[in-house]
C-alpha cells in the first residue's frame, strides 16, 4: 500500500531555518477551548511558538486538523480561528469542526505562523476574510512565516498579491491559476517565508515543514517518527489475508464512533477520504453531547449520538484511536452491542491505532491476524503483525494510525469499488498510489 510522497523534511538553508520570534502577546482568551499543550522532550525547553490556522464554510478538514495536531504535537500554541460568524464551520467532505476562537479576536494577536488550509469554498471564504487578509499580509511584510495548501495558494494568497517573486505549488487543479513561471509541482515548496504545498496527501510533508523551520530538524524528526512517517519516502506495507468480497448492491453505510480523547486526525481523514469515494458515513458520539474534544484538543461535532445511530444497520463499523478515547469507547453498552451483532452478521469491521484493543477486549480479534500502534500492539494477545501498516483479514482490517490512515481508508475503498476509484480518490488527495 502506498504511502504519501513522504520524504525525510527537506534541509533547509540555514537563513530559513533559524528565525527570531517574534514577541508574543498574552494569549488571548479563547471561547470553548481546552489547549492543554502536547510536547515532546526535545521541545519542551524552546520558546512557546504561536500559531494561526484559519477555517471557514468549506474548509478541507484534513489539512486543517492535520496542520493544528501536527503543530499542537511539536509544542505550538495553536489557535484554530472561524473566519465566519459562528465558531462551528462546516468543511469540503461534511466534517463540522468547532475553531477555539474567531478571527476578530485575533487582529491585533502576533503569530510566528500563519497557516492556510484549502478546500472549496474554504479557500474564497478565507480569501473574503478583510481581518485575515490583514494579519497575513502584516505577517509577509515582518518576515514572519506564512503558508497555504492545496487551492489556497491561488484562491487567497495570490489576490492577496502574496506570491509575487515566489515559486509556488498547490493543487493540480488550481495550477492554471498560479503564476505561470514560478509554479513548481513538489510537494512542498519553501520560498523565503513562504510554505506552500498541493493538497491532503502532503499536509503531512506541509505541517512537519513547518515543524522544522520553528524548532528545527530533531523536533521535526521526533515528531515525524511519532506519526509514523516513512524516513526513506517508501510505500506503507499492506497485507490481506483469508480474502473474501466486499462488494454491495447499494451504497456502503459506514459507522465511526468517535468520545472525548479520540485522535481527531483519525476520525477527520477516514470521514473525508471515504466520503470522497461516495460512502455513506456517519459520525456517532458515545458522550451525552455530539460535540467532542479529541487527543490534541479538537473539537469535532458528530452527525449523531450512539443512541440515535444504532437503529441503522452498518456495512463497517470502523473505531478511531487514541488512548483515551478508545478507553472510552471501550466502555460504551451501545457501541458493544453493535459490535457483537457486526461479527454475528458477518459484516465488516475494524480499527486503528489503540482501537484494536477495544477489538480484542470483545474477542473480536480472535483466529484473525491483526495490526496496531506499536505501543499497543504488545497488548494483543493474538496472532500480530508488528511491521504491517494495514492488515486485511476477511470482515476485519486493522492498521497503525496516524499517517497510515490515508493508506488505510484508501484499502478499504480498493475492497468496496476496485482499483480504479481507489486512484481516483488518491489523485484527488495528491497521494502516491502504486499502479498494480
Amino acid at each position: 500500500m502506498a504511502a504519501m510522497a513522504l520524504r525525510p523534511c527537506p534541509v533547509l538553508p540555514a537563513r530559513l531555518r533559524t528565525r527570531t520570534p517574534a514577541p508574543l502577546c498574552a494569549v488571548a482568551k479563547q471561547k470553548g477551548a481546552t489547549l492543554a499543550p502536547v510536547s515532546i522532550p526535545s521541545s519542551s525547553a524552546l520558546p512557546k511558538k504561536k500559531v494561526l490556522v484559519p477555517v471557514g464554510l468549506g474548509s478541507e478538514e484534513m489539512e486543517a486538523v492535520i496542520l493544528v495536531d501536527v503543530l499542537r504535537r511539536a509544542g505550538a500554541d495553536v489557535v484554530m480561528a472561524s473566519v465566519e460568524p459562528e465558531l462551528e464551520i462546516m468543511a469540503s467532505s461534511g466534517t463540522r469542526l468547532v475553531a477555539d476562537t474567531l478571527i476578530s479576536d485575533c487582529a491585533d494577536e502576533v503569530f510566528d505562523l500563519v497557516a492556510l488550509p484549502g478546500g472549496m469554498p474554504g479557500s474564497a471564504r478565507l480569501r473574503d476574510s478583510e481581518i485575515l487578509r490583514q494579519i497575513t499580509v502584516k505577517q509577509a511584510e515582518k518576515k514572519r512565516l506564512y503558508g497555504a495548501i492545496c487551492a489556497a495558494p491561488a484562491v487567497a494568497l495570490g489576490p492577496w498579491g502574496l506570491l509575487k517573486r515566489k515559486h509556488v505549488t498547490g493543487h493540480p487543479a488550481f495550477k492554471d491559476k498560479l503564476p505561470t513561471f514560478r509554479s513548481v509541482d513538489s510537494n512542498i515548496q519553501v520560498s523565503g517565508e513562504l510554505t506552500t504545498s498541493r493538497g491532503p496527501g502532503t499536509a503531512f510533508e506541509f505541517a512537519l515543514s513547518f515543524v522544522q523551520q520553528l524548532f528545527g530538524d530533531n523536533v521535526a524528526a521526533e515528531v515525524g517518527g511519532i506519526l509514523l512517517m516513512k524516513n526513506d519516502g517508501g510505500h506503507h506495507k499492506k497485507k490481506e489475508f483469508n480474502q473474501i468480497d466486499w462488494s454491495f448492491d447499494q451504497i456502503p453505510h459506514v459507522l465511526i464512533p468517535i468520545a472525548n480523547g479520540s485522535e481527531e486526525m483519525e476520525v477527520v481523514m477516514l470521514v473525508d477520504i471515504l466520503r470522497r469515494a461516495k460512502v455513506y458515513v456517519v459520525i456517532a458520539s458515545i458522550e451525552k453531547s455530539k460535540q467532542i474534544v479529541a487527543s490534541q484538543s479538537t473539537k469535532i461535532v458528530a452527525d449523531k449520538s450512539i443512541a440515535d445511530a444504532s437503529g441503522t444497520t452498518y456495512d463497517l463499523i470502523i473505531l478511531p484511536g487514541g488512548v483515551t478515547g478508545s478507553e472510552r469507547l471501550q466502555k460504551s453498552r451501545i457501541l458493544k452491542k453493535l459490535l457483537k451483532e457486526q461479527k454475528l452478521a458477518g459484516r465488516i469491521y475494524g480499527g486503528i491505532c489503540s482501537s484494536p484493543f477495544v477489538l480484542q477486549k470483545q474477542g473480536l480479534l480472535k483466529d484473525k491476524i491483526a495490526t496496531a500502534h506499536p505501543t499497543t500492539i504488545s497488548k494483543l494477545t493474538g496472532q500480530v503483525d508488528d511491521e504491517t501498516d494495514v492488515i486485511i483479514d476477511g470482515n476485519l482490517i486493522t492498521g497503525r494510525g496516524l499517517v497510515t490512515v490515508i493508506d488505510f481508508a484508501l484499502a478499504i475503498i480498493n475492497k468496496l469499488f476496485g482499483l480504479s476509484r481507489t486512484r481516483s480518490v488518491a489523485e484527488g488527495l495528491v497521494f502516491d498510489y502504486p499502479k498494480n
